[in-house]
């Protein structure tokens, strides 16, 4: 990959990604797979004006060993420098950019439930931290190329090949043409004319159908707005783009209000395991059925991690000519095949969809309807034949997806 390019996409993430305001730290959460990459966003995030920039590098495998060795009461345990760390993200508003490679098969073979129940026993002790950040800082996920990432996308390229396919394809997604930070705002300018035309119909709720089993319906907040792209952070009035790339447009949901059968359309890698063929049933609003061909005890432990796990935080409609669709490669990572195709989230929803949240405490917006949980989870749900329908208060239906792609 050309170093003009890499510089782009660098420049990128933390102008139009974090949006990196002079004397704000950054925090960089990343694997060990692409040192020199990482080494050159740091240096932007220099020259844009940061203060501080700290680096958390991580490696799976050494991830998947503590996860079969250590204690469930060692991984449960929050020590005193990871609550000091959080604390001072919350009272800095700390950026935060995380770089994935993972493995999507890397914690293949581990316990999931001890997983689980660390991260359960955790929850509670960081939770206060998480929700004083909540839309008051600036952050991004984007990625970079892992070497084990790579091989599952291509395995049928040597180990250097196949990273450079991967490099060429999440560049593509992201947009780094000549000038990656223009096409951004343009690209945001239109999701943004999506969100009005949606806005405008107040729909009380939204049905989904498709002829390989998905006949859903899933009801919207009467205070919900449709949102996409960027957004604002409330501390400091930054605009910054929280995921490179995204074709989403998405609103929270009412908490509890689903109905329905939704089967996924794509693999899901979920805490370093790939779930593979899998659909719920919702009933009063929550899943009362799981079935998967792989995994699906992971699936289980899932959707019951805490009382709003089972519960939709998200939904979200992109087109079937999103970018990262067109490139018809099967990622393995949610951060892109999130963006090929329609889909759901288990788990938290955004305060950001409720009209008003600005001034509501995180407390005010749940009892709203924003559902909440300690996960936020996406699945594909797209496909060439599905269509969704928007239906009014009043019961008039518009056509908002016919055959996977928008109908207006």
């Amino acid at each position: 990959m050309t170093e003009t390019r890499l510089d782009k996409y660098a420049t990128l993430l933390v102008k139009t990604g974090l949006n990196v305001k002079p004397g704000q730290e950054v925090i960089i959460q990343c694997g060990l797979d692409q040192p020199d990459f990482v080494t050159l966003v740091v240096k932007k995030c220099y020259e844009a004006g940061a203060s501080r920039v700290t680096v958390k590098w991580e490696h799976m495998p050494v991830s998947k060993l503590g996860y079969e060795y250590r204690s469930l009461e060692t991984l449960s345990e929050v020590l005193p420098q990871e609550t000091e760390e959080w604390k001072r993200r919350a009272e800095k508003h700390v950026c935060y950019l995380w770089l994935d490679s993972d493995d999507p098969d890397g914690l293949d073979g581990t316990d999931s439930e001890k997983i689980a129940r660390a991260n359960m026993a955790r929850y509670p002790y960081l939770k206060p931290y998480k929700d004083a950040l909540e839309n008051n800082y600036q952050w991004c996920i984007a990625a970079v190329p892992g070497k084990a990432w790579a091989r599952k996308i291509f395995p049928s390229l040597d180990e250097d090949a196949a990273v450079e396919k991967l490099w060429e394809y999440i560049l593509l997604c992201s947009r780094v043409d000549d000038d990656p930070v223009e096409a951004w705002r343009r690209h945001n300018e239109e999701l943004d004319m999506r969100c009005a035309v949606l806005n405008r119909y107040r729909f009380d709720r939204l049905e989904y159908r498709s002829p390989g089993g998905t006949d859903f319906t899933v009801w919207l907040n009467p205070k919900g707005i449709f949102s996409a792209g960027g957004e604002y952070s409330l501390s400091n009035g930054v605009y910054f783009n929280p995921n490179i790339p995204s074709e989403e447009v998405f609103t929270s949901p009412l908490s509890g209000k689903a109905e329905g059968k939704v089967v996924a359309t794509k693999p899901l890698s979920y805490q370093g395991k790939l779930i593979e063929d899998f659909w719920f049933v919702f009933r009063d609003g929550a899943v009362s059925e799981v079935h998967a061909r792989t995994n699906q005890d992971a699936l289980e432990k899932m959707v019951k991690m805490d009382e709003g796990a089972c519960r939709i935080g998200e939904v979200a409609l992109i087109a079937l000519d999103s970018p990262v669709n067109l490139t018809g490669v099967l990622f393995y990572n949610t951060l892109f095949d999130e963006n090929a195709s329609c889909h759901i989230a288990l788990g938290r929803g955004f305060n950001e969809c409720l009209e008003g949240y600005e001034s509501m405490t995180v407390e005010e917006c749940e009892k709203a309807g924003v559902n909440n949980s300690m996960i936020h989870t996406d699945f594909m749900i797209g496909s060439p034949d599905l269509c969704i329908t928007g239906i009014t208060k009043d019961g008039e239906r518009i056509p908002v997806f016919i055959n996977g792609r928008w109908a207006f």
